[in-house]
């Protein structure tokens, strides 16, 4: 796939960049998708639910009536979960939710994703560029001059610029990352992808290497 590289105003710069068919022209596999994605977001969780059982509510442990002739059941303690105050049966314990897939699996997810993006006609690339000082409006208004969409928008850059991710941050329809940060889930929950110029070089180099 050809795509013409363009100025941060929107104008074409005359280079063109031919993307890889073994990252951007497969054919995409949906469950390896599916599970990369899972797994990204099980490994968001903290896992630090907790509550408290019998043995660890403070509460009196006398026991409520006798044993025997008081024409109910032979409670022993207001911890008893049945009661108000009680503790909970069954609840929740601290646990770890992350899991690991394999590497080959995880890379078919993100050529997969990046293949939907190409068939989609939602990459564009842009010449590489910085920025003096964080500027939400001057960073929007580069977004606006290349079409980026008013939706969300994924730019990925080749190594990490403070400036311009200071810029962004503000933008709840763009999230700025580097190439070492890219993932299936943040591919997916795009709409558009917008690369600086030489993200696709690196993201061959990974695949064929």
């Amino acid at each position: 796939m050809e795509l013409n590289v363009l100025k941060i105003d929107g104008t074409e710069s005359g280079k063109t960049v031919v993307l890889d068919d073994q990252v951007f022209g497969i054919t995409p596999n949906d469950h390896a998708i599916y599970l990369d994605v899972v797994q990204y977001l099980a490994n968001q969780r903290q896992g630090t639910a907790k509550t408290k059982d019998r043995s660890e509510v403070a509460y009196s442990t006398k026991k409520l009536g006798r044993q025997k002739g008081g024409g109910g059941a032979r409670h022993g303690s207001l911890k008893a979960n049945i009661f108000v105050g009680g503790g909970r049966v069954f609840g929740p314990k601290p646990r770890d939710y992350r899991y690991k897939l394999n590497k080959k699996l995880k890379q078919l997810a993100r050529c997969s994703a990046l293949s939907y993006k190409a068939q989609e006609n939602a990459i564009k690339v842009i010449e590489p560029f910085t920025m003096e000082a964080p500027k939400t409006k001057e960073f929007l208004g580069i977004m606006n001059a290349i079409k980026a969409g008013n939706r969300k928008v994924l730019v990925v850059l080749p190594e990490n610029s403070d400036n311009i991710f200071l810029s962004s941050r503000n933008l709840p329809e763009v999230k700025v990352i580097t190439v070492n940060e890219i993932n299936t889930y943040t591919i997916m929950n795009s709409y558009s992808l917008v690369l600086v110029d030489g993200v696709q070089d690196i993201l061959a180099s990974r695949v064929n290497s």
